[in-house]
This record gives C-alpha cells, sequence and structure tokens, in this order.
C-alpha cells in the first residue's frame, strides 16, 4: 500500500507539472528550469501532503540552490535568504519524528556469535585465548552531553581567572578615577565602578567587556528626562537631558553647562573630552607597570575600550559615562555613539533590569535560563555569522521563553537551546524581536537585509544539525 500511495502521488506531481508546462508554454534555459522548480516546491503540499512537501522540500534545496548560483551569480545572498526562510516554514508545518532515546546511542555492541549454519572447520584442540572485555565507551554523545561539555570548554571561567580579572579592573578602576578628578576637577564625577556579567556570573568566557561605570553627579531640579520618541529622532531606546530652571539658574551655573547642544546635555561631546584624554593623557605605561600588565586604549572603536593584557589572561575594559538617578525611576542612561538624529540622547541600559529579572525567574523555579544565556553568547561570539546578535538580542530571547511553564531543569538544558534558535529563527523572519520591556523597541531594527539572511540560514542550518554549532 505504502509503494502504491508513493507511485500515485509521483503521477499526480508529474501531472500537475504537465498541465503547468502547457498553461506557461515552453520556456527553454535558464528562466523554465528554476520557474519548474519553484512551482514545484509551492505546490508540494497539494500533491504529496504535509509530510511529503517537507521532505521535497529539503531534497530539492540543493538544486535550488544551484540553479540560482548558476544563473544569477550576483544574487547568491538573495537565493540563500529565499531558500532559509522557505525551508523553516516546511519545517513548521511538517510532523515531527519521534526521536530515538540517548540510552540507545551509547550501549555497547554485544559481540557477534558464529551462526550454527556456517561450515565446520577442523576441531582446534588448542586452549583458546577468551579476550578481556573492557569497558564500554560511548558510541557518540547525546546533544545534551555535548552541549555541557562545550559549557565546561568555552563557556565557564576559571574561579582564580575571574578574581584576578576583578582585581584589575579594581585597580585601574582606582587609577582612572584619580586621573580625572585631577584632570577635570571642575566636573563632578562620581566614583568609577567596576561591574557587567563578570561580576553577576553572567560572562561568557571573553564575549564580554568588564563594564566601568562614570557616573556625572548632576545638580537635582536642573535636569529632567525627555522621552526619546518625543524627540526629533523618536526613538524609544533614548532619552533626552533637558536643562531646566534656566530663569532662576542661567547657563553657565552648572558644569555640565559646557556640553550643552540646543539646551540638552550631549553625550557626544563628553565621550569626544574622554577618548582625547585617553589616548593622550592619560600614562598607561606607567599605571599597567604598576599593576603587572600592559594597558592600551582602542583607538579602533567609537566606545571607550581599554585593552588590557596580562600574563595569565586578556580582558577589554569599556568605559561607560552615565547619568543616573535623573529621575524616580532610576533608568540607567549610557553616553553611547548613535548616529544620525540620536547622536545627542543618551542610550537606555536594560542590563541591570535584564539580569534582575533572570535571576527572579532562576530564583522562583530553580532554572537554568542564565546558563542558556551563557550558551547561546558563547556560541554566536565564536560563529562567524551569528556575531551580531549580541547580548542584548539573546537575553530578550531567554526572557521571551522564561516565562513560559515548562522545564527550565538541567535535563532539560539542550531542548530549551533549541526552542531559543527556534525562536531566533522566527524573530529573523520578521525581522522583529521586540523588547521585553518596551515592546516598541525592535532589538532587530540595526541590521541589515544582508546580515539577517546570513544569520538565518546559519540558524537554521544549526536547527538542522546543532552540533556543528558547538
Amino acid at each position: 500500500m505504502g509503494c502504491c500511495a508513493a507511485c500515485s502521488a509521483l503521477v499526480q506531481g508529474r501531472q500537475t507539472m504537465a498541465e503547468f508546462s502547457q498553461k506557461r508554454g515552453k520556456q527553454r534555459g535558464e528562466e523554465g528550469l528554476s520557474s519548474a522548480v519553484d512551482f514545484l516546491l509551492a505546490n508540494a503540499r497539494l500533491v504529496l501532503g504535509v509530510g511529503g512537501a517537507a521532505v521535497l522540500g529539503i531534497a530539492t534545496l540543493a538544486v535550488k540552490r544551484f540553479i540560482d548560483r548558476a544563473t544569477s551569480p550576483q544574487d547568491e545572498d538573495d537565493a540563500k535568504g529565499d531558500s532559509w526562510k522557505e525551508l523553516s516554514l516546511l519545517k513548521a508545518t511538517s510532523p515531527q519524528q519521534p526521536r530515538p532515546p540517548p540510552a540507545t546511542l551509547s550501549q555497547p555492541i554485544s559481540p557477534l556469535t558464529p551462526s550454527p549454519s556456517g561450515p565446520e572447520g577442523p576441531a582446534n584442540t588448542e586452549p583458546q585465548i577468551v579476550p578481556q572485555l573492557i569497558s564500554p565507551v560511548p558510541l557518540c554523545l547525546t546533544f545534551q552531553e555535548r552541549l555541557l561539555a562545550f559549557e565546561r570548554d568555552h563557556v565557564v571561567i576559571p574561579t582564580a581567572n575571574v578574581a584576578l580579572a576583578k582585581q584589575l579592573a579594581c585597580d585601574i578602576a582606582l587609577e582612572l578615577q584619580a586621573y580625572l578628578r585631577n584632570k577635570f576637577s571642575e566636573l563632578p564625577f562620581g566614583a568609577l565602578v567596576p561591574g557587567g556579567p563578570l561580576y553577576e556570573g553572567l560572562q561568557a568566557g571573553t564575549t564580554e567587556h568588564v563594564r566601568l561605570l562614570a557616573p556625572l553627579v548632576l545638580e537635582p531640579g536642573l535636569w529632567n528626562l525627555v522621552p526619546g520618541m518625543d524627540t526629533v529622532a523618536q526613538d524609544p531606546r533614548c532619552w533626552a537631558v533637558r536643562r531646566t530652571q534656566l530663569e532662576f539658574h542661567p547657563r553657565g551655573s552648572s558644569p555640565w553647562d559646557r556640553f550643552l547642544v540646543g539646551g540638552y546635555l550631549s553625550p557626544r561631546i563628553l565621550l569626544e573630552l574622554l577618548r582625547k584624554a585617553l589616548s593622550a593623557s592619560v600614562n598607561w605605561p606607567a599605571i599597567g607597570g604598576l599593576l603587572g600588565c600592559l594597558i592600551r586604549p582602542s583607538m579602533a572603536s567609537e566606545e571607550l575600550l581599554l585593552e588590557v593584557q596580562h600574563e595569565r589572561l586578556e580582558l577589554t575594559m569599556i568605559l561607560l559615562i552615565a547619568v543616573t538617578g535623573a529621575n524616580k525611576d532610576n533608568r540607567l542612561l549610557l553616553a553611547w555613539p548613535l548616529e544620525g538624529l540620536a547622536g545627542n540622547l543618551w542610550l537606555q541600559d536594560l542590563y541591570p533590569v535584564e539580569a534582575a529579572r533572570l535571576q527572579a525567574l532562576d530564583d522562583h523555579d530553580a532554572g537554568t535560563r542564565r546558563r542558556l544565556l551563557l550558551l547561546l553568547c558563547g556560541v554566536c561570539h565564536r560563529h562567524p555569522s551569528l556575531g551580531r546578535l549580541g547580548r542584548g538580542h539573546l537575553t530578550q530571547v531567554v526572557l521571551h521563553l522564561g516565562e513560559d511553564e515548562v522545564d527550565w531543569t538541567e535535563e532539560a538544558l539542550g531542548e530549551r537551546f533549541l526552542q531559543a534558535l527556534e525562536l531566533l529563527i522566527g524573530s529573523l523572519e520578521q525581522a522583529s524581536l521586540p523588547c521585553y520591556f518596551d515592546s516598541n523597541v525592535n532589538l532587530l531594527g540595526d541590521l541589515q537585509e544582508e546580515e539577517i539572511d546570513d544569520m538565518g540560514y546559519a540558524l537554521y542550518s544549526g536547527l538542522q544539525a546543532p552540533e556543528g554549532l558547538l
């Protein structure tokens, strides 16, 4: 019956193709062959059913991509982007086949016994040496086991390295704070505070910078915050810091008034001031010699980065100029190198609230959401096509998944990892990843279409063979 059904489906498929050819006429060359493959993919579900459509879609992917590359070499990236989106839709409608239990993959193979029907040879009277059985070894590892091995080898940071990195960050923070107070004595900078993922157990290898927060001490009553949507930039991620009370405290009465642009405190001017100071004024060789390391400011990035090399480790520190406590919500606003009309706006930093929310969710059910985030960060950082997916994107993915009432124990970590890949693929298909705390913010809005296609294809391929991502 199965063979007859397959033959019937094949005959129907040929008839459908024949009708299509009669309607369209004779098309030759590259356009005809590509159109036939496209038509077959589009109508596969009608002819072969849902399951057959998925199999046919995967089987013809290589042919379709070969045709697209041969006929349109200049549109290779577009063909790749279309293919992963089409196949992800096919996968979403196809029934999933049950996987064999992991234990069957690691069971030892029983030794072969001679067949009783085989020809009998001459009797051997010499004593036979019985081979000694060795302890069985797994033939292969399950994905869960590979994931935990990747975590051990590439994600977890040795405790001694964490302690050393914290000590270096603290010492550099003290030296830099003394410099700022001597160099810019008229500007009231607050105490420099090192922090970030390294300090909260959320650092995956060397994927994140050690944060060095330099808060501005603003006079109460002279400044207030304006949402970015209410400015000409209309950017929901940002806020403007506006100077107020000019009738009672005219411009110049605050030391920060020298950084005003159109009545707003400009982060761009502050960044440029500190960039010049870090690159030209600070005696980094002397500080590095005192701390037993080499410190260099990074001039290749618009961010204020310090590259630190120690004989035991390397780390990157980022100096963040911040506005804190400017309103009752205690938002953390950062001076960030934004482009366009948002250049004079302050970027709201969601890291503190994200980390607190993840911790609260894990504490509620002793879950592994934070471990999942570390694994995703480690995988994307090491993959050539997934580097644009930073901690902000991946944290939002885990937060969206974290609300589901599912198993968050260590035994389900592999399943949650694959679920996160599926959510990312769906978000890339729509080019939309809403912020967990503000749905008006699309975290994929800054990505180019080519970048989305590259990441989508890499993630879809990884979902088919997840071991290749590790």
